[in-house]
């Protein structure tokens, strides 16, 4: 066999393989990030080093949907009020590093909306769990009708359920969102579950203080700027437009006519491969057959967002869809009680780790503290939300 013919072979086994490789990435809608995970990774202390203390801040952000699978009212009813009874039972006991109990966001679905599970999940939130903020399943939606619909729904939460706040500066009420089937900014190719593609606008003017929708993954709407915490803003004729944005950094003010994003961690776990060859995707969501563990949590931690200047507060925001009825039970049974075992463990073992359970209110408000430069991260020992809120 001459060596030209052995050449020959090989450039088309590696071709074949070459494309092997892209089909699996494009199955995986991983063109999307790929380039951004390889290519645009900061050089971060590591937690269980010597030197500064690292400040983690972990918020839940539940895509909370009692109607899920099209389940009965009665069985809905059923849903909300486990959470309501079992939360306090079996996390009041836990404490993180500031004397806090564990934190929940219920970003509930507008289109869902029935007053009496708010006005369960309003007596959770008053006993100092956590928090409700805005979650919205739409489908070929106008500006107009998506203005309408989160100024209603919002008025609805602040004055028939006493839930969100106002802003102390402004005095507006706002509220947290994420995006029902992670479309965004009519960000899906085909233009399904938005319609909408100026959004951050409209998102911005009804009072949204920071969007928690991302990471998507492996969605085919994910952005390809991950692990991060920025600022975007409509792009006059393009959809997605929060695909790219400016960073979010210390002694740097927000931009004007921006919309802050809070992103979840992303990552590519070598540890739990595919057929044991091809890395699975760490994207945080927490489900019934993925629990939180210490292995997953340093995995968020390696994912790095932070403000930039900032890198000893690290921010991990995760999520869920808590009314599924094989997530609920593990949300409110022994994996998770276990995962804040293991924080605390990792807390008293390791001096330089604190852990600080925060609603998504919480987290963006800290995310401000840091880019003005302060220190204290304004959380105290009562589970009462930070000072910056104000209510009727």
């Amino acid at each position: 066999m001459t060596a030209a013919w052995i050449l020959s072979i090989t450039g088309l086994l590696l071709a074949a393989a070459a494309a092997a490789g892209w089909r699996l990435i494009r199955a995986r809608n991983m063109q999307y990030w790929l380039g951004s995970y390889c290519f645009q990774r900061e050089s971060l202390p590591d937690v269980d080093g010597a030197g500064q203390v690292t400040d983690v801040f972990i918020a839940i952000c539940d895509h909370f949907e009692p109607e899920c699978y099209g389940v009965s009212h009665e069985r809905a009813i059923e849903r909300v009020s486990r959470w309501v009874s079992d939360y306090p039972k079996r996390f009041s006991e836990f404490r993180d590093s500031s004397g806090r109990p564990p934190q929940h966001t219920f970003f509930f679905p507008a289109d869902e909306y029935r007053p009496e599970y708010l006005d369960m999940l309003a007596e959770l939130c008053a006993a100092g769990f956590g928090d409700v903020d805005i979650h919205l399943h739409h489908d070929d939606d106008t500006p107009e009708n998506l203005r309408t619909t989160l100024a209603e729904f919002r008025d609805t939460l602040f004055y028939r359920h006493n839930l969100l706040r106002r802003d102390e500066r402004t005095g507006e009420i706002v509220y947290g969102f994420i995006h029902g089937n992670w479309a965004l900014c009519n960000s899906r190719p085909d233009g399904r579950w938005c319609g909408v593609d100026q959004e951050l606008s409209i998102l911005r003017e009804t009072g949204c203080y920071a969007d928690f929708t991302m990471p998507s993954a492996p969605s085919d709407t994910q952005t390809s700027t991950i692990n991060s915490i920025y600022y975007a803003r409509d792009l006059a004729g393009e959809r997605k437009s929060h695909d790219t944005g400016i960073r979010a950094r210390v002694g740097q003010q927000a931009p004007d006519d921006h919309l802050l994003m809070i992103q979840g961690p992303l990552e590519l776990d070598w540890t739990n491969r595919k057929l044991g060859l091809l890395p699975r995707i760490e994207n945080g969501d927490l489900h019934a057959t993925a629990p939180p563990t210490h292995r997953r949590m340093q995995m968020w931690l390696r994912a790095g967002v932070h403000v930039a200047g900032r890198p000893e507060w690290r921010f991990v925001k995760l999520h869920t869809h808590g009314c599924k009825d094989g997530n609920l039970k593990m949300l409110l049974g022994p994996s998770m009680q276990k995962f804040h075992e293991e924080l605390a463990a990792e807390a008293n073992h390791n001096k330089r780790f604190r852990y600080h359970y925060v609603s998504a209110w919480e987290m963006a408000q800290i995310v401000h503290r840091a880019e003005r430069g302060e220190t204290d991260h304004g959380l105290q020992s009562s589970p009462s939300l930070l000072s910056a809120a104000t209510t009727d």
